[in-house]
């Protein structure tokens, strides 16, 4: 095993432990010793450890009673008895409790040797299928939603706090990002799961309107209500409400909606009954609406009463590594849908639409593969069939564009991401490209979070 597998001897027999302890040091292992139970336990609420190696007889807390508690709070940690000959049943049993194998004293130590090295393989396998699960899970946990970078695992992390609670959410982020896709999920994890989820695209509706589809009406409220009408907000009790492009709200709908944010009461458009209504609100937007506030174009105690949770999904250009992944998805997709074979994407073809900026975002990036699945006949997509904006990506690979005023810390982040791809993320290549060491360039990388 590698030198990184870490290993806790636990023995109240000074000599008996030191003694294992050097000898699973000269097979390089990262060992460390503890007198008794109850100190190991403080050792692993310190520092973690790959194995456990005990003996079952120590004063104050027992061997069975101390594999019991490790396996309740670190399951995935394997563990290695020591038991005199005489006591092999009392090995057995812990074998039962979750013990790995068992080691007879005085030790033999070519049988250690091979036991240790074994349950440590088997600890490796199995952090590795953890990871490999964790990561398929990540693939699909969030409804339709894609992507393994490190932008995404952050937003999906805040996705799970905020999920399950009633908290207001304010989904940020160009057209095409998926922020209905995100406020799905919300309402899927929450314990609204099994209510309605009800959007209204604020965007859409002209001022006059908005107070209706909101609200609802009732029968003669003004000429064609002919009959009672339920509003989004009604049609949303004991789920989710999500107002999509909430920034284009006029400012006379901003002050209906926000005296129902903070009530959660209304009457009908033409009606004099409250109805008291039970839906938790998130809204989205790809306006800056702090910018709309000093503006006076957005009400200030509106979005702050929004604004309680802000989660800001970035744009595809800030993820390509995930484009491949999406790719794969939306390609498998229409494939189906559309009855056509499935297509591969060439190295040089997938090199340009990970360089290209995508204005559309993700909506952009399915609506192409679409495309390529219903026009294209050859089993491989080639450069040559993508849209010359995308082809374009080749000749601007080496060429940036920077606005006056940007900020240096966004160029150096471009600057780093396209040499990355350039050179097919060889980062000895993209940091000699760049003058600098490996070792700056692998800061940089972590500091901007760039994952190609």
């Amino acid at each position: 095993m590698t030198v990184q597998s870490r290993i806790l001897v636990v023995d109240d027999e000074l000599n008996i432990r030191e003694a294992l302890v050097t000898l699973l040091e000269k097979k390089q292992y990262q060992v460390r010793g503890a007198g008794m139970a109850e100190e190991a336990l403080k050792e692993l609420e310190a520092a973690p450890a790959d194995l456990i190696l005990t003996d079952l007889k120590m004063p104050g807390m027992g061997g069975m009673e101390f594999l019991r508690q490790l396996k309740q709070r670190w399951p995935d940690i394997e563990v290695l008895v020591m038991t005199a000959f005489g006591s092999i049943e009392t090995a057995v049993e812990s074998m039962r409790c979750g013990a790995y194998d068992y080691v007879t004293k005085p030790i033999d130590r070519e049988r250690l040797a091979v036991v240790v090295e074994k349950a440590l393989e088997r600890h490796a396998l199995a952090c590795e299928n953890k990871q490999l699960k964790d990561r398929l899970e990540a693939r699909t946990r969030f409804d339709e939603m894609a992507g393994e970078s490190e932008p995404m695992q952050r937003m999906y992390s805040l996705v799970e706090m905020v999920a399950d609670s009633d908290v207001t959410v304010l989904l940020t982020g160009e057209s095409g990002t998926g922020k209905e896709l995100v406020a799905r999920a919300i309402h899927h994890k929450s314990h609204r799961a099994n209510g309605p989820f009800v959007t209204l695209n604020c965007g859409a509706l002209p001022e006059t309107l908005f107070e209706s589809e909101l609200f609802g009406y009732e029968k003669g409220a003004f000429t064609g209500a002919t009959t009672n009408k339920m509003g989004r907000f009604e049609l949303a009790d004991g789920g989710t409400l999500l107002l999509d492009e909430v920034g284009e709200l006029s400012l006379k709908s901003q002050v209906d909606f926000l005296r129902v944010l903070e009530t959660k009461e209304f009457r009908r458009l033409g009606g004099t009954k409250i109805v008291k209504v039970d839906a938790r609100i998130v809204a989205a937007t790809n306006r800056n609406l702090e910018a709309a506030v000093k503006e006076g174009a957005f009400r200030e105690d509106l979005y702050y009463r929004l604004n309680v949770v802000p989660l800001h999904l970035p744009p595809l250009r800030e993820r390509g590594g995930d484009i491949p992944l999406l790719t794969d998805r939306f390609m498998a997709e229409f494939s189906t849908q559309h009855h056509r074979q499935a297509k591969e994407i060439s190295r040089q073809a997938m090199r340009l639409l990970r360089l290209y900026a995508w204005p559309g975002n993700i909506r952009q990036l399915r609506n192409l593969i679409e495309r390529l699945v219903v026009t294209v006949k050859d089993a491989v997509i080639e450069p040559e069939h993508l849209p010359e904006e995308v082809q374009a990506s080749r000749e601007d690979a080496r060429t940036m564009i920077v606005s006056l005023g940007s900020p240096l810390k966004e160029i150096e982040r471009e600057a780093i991401r396209r040499t990355l791809i350039e050179v097919t993320n060889h980062r000895e290549k993209a940091a000699k490209l760049l003058g600098i060491s490996l070792r700056a360039l692998q800061y940089k990388i972590k500091e901007y979070g760039i994952h190609e």
